[in-house]
């Protein structure tokens, strides 16, 4: 795959397509800003080497051809200039050429207000390739969609490369799938078991014990347990038997928190699975479940982990989360975590630096895991080098 680093970048126009889709609240406050920092690299690099600069992203899911202000750059913007100590400048209207002024970065306004974005509109790829000299693509969390701001546009740039977020991805998740050290546990949380059926059947064949945690643990406990009013899907109950079935070395909870109502105020209970009550609902794993998964990880050399096994917001039913996150850092286990909701965990208990490797992909990292090929992966893989050195 042809790197930023393999290109004479003084001088050109380079338009990155960074992922900053972050989480922020009504105030405009940034509550999450990993994936922002781990996309500084590649445009530090580009700045040192002499490139002119416009960043390009998405936020949240607006509706195309509609400006709105809840899902604009304007934070983004500021936060960049901030942690750069450079200029940056939020365009709003680019797609007919920018007008650069000096020592400054150029910041899109979302790319999903412009209508055809994530139709791969061809007229619309060809913009935004004109905006440029070479197109970066750093943004790994959007590689398995084919949008005119992450695929299209590579039919029209004179010159294409992945950036180093992006290289760093594949690099690290390359190692967990060829290489990895063994043994390997793999967490796997979330609400739906529906949405992460196959990567389990497939890290149930690549790892040595697999924990599952949240809903996906829910809708397998429903089997043979009465869980009151946990989340689980109803619908589901012929997946949750089929991997159980099949996979041996899936551990699910036995025993849990829980609560009746989802509130941290709800008075907490540690209970087996069979003694759940109608009015109770499971909220996080208990006491004996953290011992079984501290034990195992205490063996372990590689971790991936995507998904909290509890409602890690709420104090009262963190503790599964939090001691996860204690056994993975404390022992000398090289870690592979990704999903916007694991990675909020990271940060809540600041372990940011003490995690092998974060990934910023959500859906991109699951499905590279799984083995589908990502398009934009794809793409990158089959452009060479031209007359740019």
């Amino acid at each position: 795959m042809l790197n930023i680093s393999d290109i004479n970048l003084k001088n050109k126009t380079l338009l990155i397509r960074s992922d900053f889709n972050v989480p922020i609240d009504l105030k405009g406050n940034i509550i999450s800003n990993i994936r922002i920092k781990l996309s500084l690299p590649t445009i530090q690099y580009a700045l040192k080497k002499g490139a002119k600069i416009i960043l390009a992203s998405h936020l949240g899911r607006p509706i195309e051809g509609q400006y709105n202000p809840l899902y604009s750059l304007k934070n983004i913007a500021i936060y960049l200039e901030k942690i750069l100590h450079y200029k940056v400048i939020l365009e709003k209207n680019y797609l007919n050429g920018i007008n650069f002024k000096k020592n400054t970065i150029i910041l899109l306004e979302n790319v999903r207000f412009n209508i055809g974005e994530k139709n791969n509109n061809q007229e619309l790829s060809q913009k935004y390739a004109s905006l440029c000299d070479i197109f970066v693509m750093d943004a790994f969390a959007t590689s398995h969609r084919m949008h005119s701001s992450t695929y299209g546009i590579m039919n029209f740039a004179k010159q294409s490369c992945a950036g180093m977020l992006l290289i760093n991805e594949i690099k690290n998740l390359k190692k967990f799938l060829k290489n990895p050290k063994k043994p390997i546990i793999s967490i796997i949380g979330g609400s739906k078991i529906s949405t992460k059926f196959n990567i389990l059947k497939k890290l149930a064949k690549l790892s040595n014990k697999v924990i599952v945690g949240g809903g996906i643990a829910n809708t397998i406990l429903s089997l043979n347990n009465d869980i009151g009013n946990s989340l689980y899907e109803p619908n589901s109950v012929l997946l949750a038997q089929k991997i159980i079935k099949k996979y041996k070395n899936i551990i699910i909870p036995v025993d849990c928190r829980v609560g009746t109502s989802f509130s941290n105020n709800t008075s907490v209970k540690i209970k087996k699975i069979n003694k759940i009550l109608r009015n109770e609902q499971i909220l996080d794993i208990g006491d004996k479940t953290i011992n079984i998964i501290k034990h195992e990880l205490k063996k372990a050399k590689t971790v991936l982990w995507n998904g909290p096994v509890g409602v890690f917001e709420f104090q009262n039913f963190s503790k599964g989360t939090e001691e996860i996150i204690n056994a993975i850092t404390n022992n000398n286990i090289f870690s592979i975590v990704g999903g916007g909701d694991t990675i909020s965990a990271i940060e809540l208990f600041n372990v940011f630096n003490k995690i092998s490797y974060i990934s910023t992909g959500g859906g991109a990292f699951l499905k590279y895991i799984e083995g589908n090929k990502l398009p934009v992966i794809s793409k990158l893989k089959n452009i060479l080098l031209k007359n740019y050195n």
